[in-house]
């Protein structure tokens, strides 16, 4: 049996844009298997995307890791709460925004790491230090605004290692 890999994209992407392609690769030259459904119907319900993760049918997987970016992330950090993954890897995360349920949401996973671009315009880096600091996880703070584009090749890195720990 194989690990699992779970990406959600952010509010305005689709489930097979640049950032989860490459992602994606890492996580297939790790073994794992990857599932990136599409949210693009839901593009600003947080909570109809965090239902329709739930309600998926996962293929059998020894390992899981949840992969989100922004809203994306959001709902991976919430269905973490259900799913109980292996890992969760969260980009840019949409937390402390306005127009969302929970303000402050809670990880639950063995292993959570945190990317987060320092210009970011879209949400503030000190609330997301503040999630790290509290719930003690990998941070990783990068010259780079919401998307993450312009450090692609780091944030692979990031995740290469992040997979190494999680898939152990």
């Amino acid at each position: 049996m194989k690990p699992l890999v779970l990406f959600a994209h952010g509010k305005e992407s689709g489930p097979w844009g640049s950032k989860i392609k490459h992602l994606a690769a890492i996580a297939e030259h790790h073994g794992a298997q990857v599932l990136s459904p599409d949210y693009s119907d839901l593009l600003s319900d947080a909570q109809d995307r965090i239902d329709r993760l739930l309600a998926l049918s996962l293929p059998a997987h020894e390992r899981l890791v949840l992969v989100g970016s922004s809203m994306g992330a959001y709902v991976s950090c919430m269905a973490s709460q259900s799913l109980k993954p292996d890992g969760l890897f969260l980009l840019a995360p949409a937390f402390g925004l306005p127009g969302y349920a929970v303000q402050h949401p809670v990880p639950h996973a063995r292993r959570t790491c945190v990317v987060m671009g320092w210009q970011d315009e879209v949400v503030p880096v000190e609330g997301v230090v503040e999630f790290a600091k509290t719930h003690r996880t990998t941070l990783h703070l990068l010259d780079a605004d919401h998307r993450l584009q312009t450090v692609l090749p780091e944030l692979g890195e990031l995740f290469n290692l992040f997979l190494q720990r999680v898939l152990a």
